[in-house]
């Protein structure tokens, strides 16, 4: 999430001289040689430690990291944010190097302690990169966030792994990072974005960004400093714009690391909105968003009007909490319920406050994805689907939009006579009475992707199960009415909108 509210940055430690490319690179080289990498530190730690870095609890880091060895004395170092031996890091690192660039500090009469988190961080295709953030910002780092001011910027965690999972990794020519953070997103684009650009109103983190991006050793992006939209030129537009923006619903706006600063939800409609018109023919933006259930409205309907002009649109409900645990969530997520009881609930109240006085009876969280189409009918999907997905679905996310293409594009005589196969790994299940002669109903099952489950009757089930691309629609259905005795001009005026679901769906593919 990155800020987009104004408020003064709190006294931070000053982050390492981004100008200092040899020196990043040499520091680069020394976390790889010692296999300070994600596989190296899942392997020190152990899955039990590594996992438990992830709930903010480092005990089981640090009784792994009692060794001499210099991979621990880097996870102590970078990650658990522990003083260290000037003489042990020099054995590691270019230590004066790296004291005089800002990456570490003198700390006691003969020990250094780092002034950013660095979190190794697994590539897509295996490449070794590095997150930096804050002390004790990072998913793995040493503390919680706390409710710590507005300036710090936090690092990798799962809704930005969420997001960059989603993304299109199409080449493209230009993408957009808005509210970059800790530049997570932006490193991901710069793998396949001939030109990439990252806005954040905290000018902290561009500057952590850039951090992020040199010493993952990936090309520089161009960061611009400003809220939202602002910092854009006039006429701009992009072929990729992803953010993960500051979506919590709170009343005013404390901590702009999450919180909007817009009444609602209105900040995630105004990024939606926004989007549209920076988008070239067949771009795709794809965002992480919190949306309010107000009573007396369809939360769907709701979605559909944040959708802009001459765009498609996938949305995907992945989350519904009621106001009270949306509330607790975050005040836990701040901290807040460690402090003054009264305070705590003074601010509980606000929360409540709040969403009475906007009629939110529960707010949804999840994912979405706009197209900047030509369609004189853009389609819009807005759906919920709180069960298991496997990531990434980059992939499942741009079929979706191409199968929506083809669909427009033929009409119900058009698919009888097109060939289409079944999707890989897809099941069929019975589901019925044990002993009952026939089923109640069929279910085909797809084990990738968004893993779907659809009922299908007898024909839709006999019809997916000889799809492999050497017969029409239309052959196969004429097929079926004469072994069950039906009609087949009835069978194929009515199973038309049966196969446009499958293909909707991704259970049938165009041959």
């Amino acid at each position: 999430m990155g800020g987009v509210s104004t408020s003064s940055l709190p006294t931070l430690p000053a982050a390492p001289a981004a100008g200092r490319p040899d020196v990043t690179a040499r520091l680069r080289d020394a976390l790889i040689g010692a296999s300070f990498t994600a596989d190296g530190l899942l392997e020190l730690l152990g899955a039990p430690a590594y996992a438990a870095l992830a709930r903010s609890e480092t005990v089981p880091a640090l009784r792994a990291t009692r060794g001499d060895t210099p991979l621990a004395v880097l996870v102590r170092l970078f990650l658990l944010q522990q003083p260290v031996p000037h003489a042990r890091v020099a054995d590691v690192v270019p230590v004066d190097a790296c004291l005089e660039s800002g990456w570490l500090v003198r700390v006691g009469s003969d020990e250094v302690a780092a002034t950013v988190d660095v979190r190794p961080y697994g590539g897509p295709d295996g490449e070794d990169w590095f997150i930096v953030s804050d002390l004790g910002c990072s998913v793995g780092g040493a503390g919680g966030i706390g409710s710590r001011d507005e300036g710090v910027v936090l690092g990798v965690g799962g809704a930005s792994t969420t997001l960059a999972g989603l993304t299109v990794r199409t080449p493209v020519a230009s993408a957009l990072d808005l509210g970059t953070g800790s530049g997570i997103q932006a490193l991901h684009a710069v793998q396949h974005a001939t030109r990439v650009t990252a806005t954040d109103l905290n000018p902290r983190a561009l500057h952590i960004t850039a951090l992020t991006l040199a010493l993952s050793g990936a090309p520089a992006a161009d960061l611009r400093e400003g809220s939202l939209f602002e910092p854009l030129k006039q006429g701009e537009t992009y072929d990729l714009i992803v953010s993960n923006p500051p979506f919590v619903i709170s009343p005013g706006a404390r901590l702009t690391y999450r919180d909007g600063g817009m009444g609602g939800d209105d900040l995630c409609r105004s990024v939606v909105q926004g989007a549209g018109e920076l988008l070239n023919e067949g771009g795709f933006a794809q965002f992480l968003a919190n949306w309010q259930h107000v009573e007396g409205e369809d939360w769907q309907d709701r979605l559909r009007s944040w959708v802009p002009r001459g765009c498609d649109a996938w949305v995907v409900q992945r989350e519904v909490q009621d106001v009270t645990q949306y509330a607790e969530l975050w005040l836990r997520d701040a901290g807040d319920h460690q402090g003054d009881p009264a305070e705590y609930q003074a601010l509980y109240d606000a929360w409540l406050d709040e969403f009475e006085a906007r009629k939110v009876r529960a707010v949804g969280f999840g994912w979405i994805t706009l197209r900047r189409t030509g369609s004189a009918v853009p389609s819009v999907t807005v759906e919920e689907w709180p069960h298991p997905v496997e990531q990434p679905l980059g992939d499942t996310v741009r079929a979706h939009f191409e199968r929506l293409d083809y669909l427009r594009a033929n009409d119900d005589a058009a698919l009888l006579e097109a060939h289409f196969r079944l999707a890989p790994e897809i099941i069929q299940e019975q589901v019925g009475l044990p002993g009952a002669e026939d089923p109640e109903h069929v279910v085909l099952r797809q084990h990738r992707g968004m893993r779907r489950a659809t009922k299908v009757d007898t024909v839709g089930a006999g019809f997916a199960g000889v799809c492999d691309g050497s017969l029409s629609a239309g052959r196969i259905l004429d097929a079926i009415a004469q072994l069950m005795g039906e009609d087949p001009v009835m069978l194929r005026d009515r199973t038309p909108a049966q196969i446009r679901l499958l293909v909707e769906q991704g259970f049938l593919e165009p041959a």
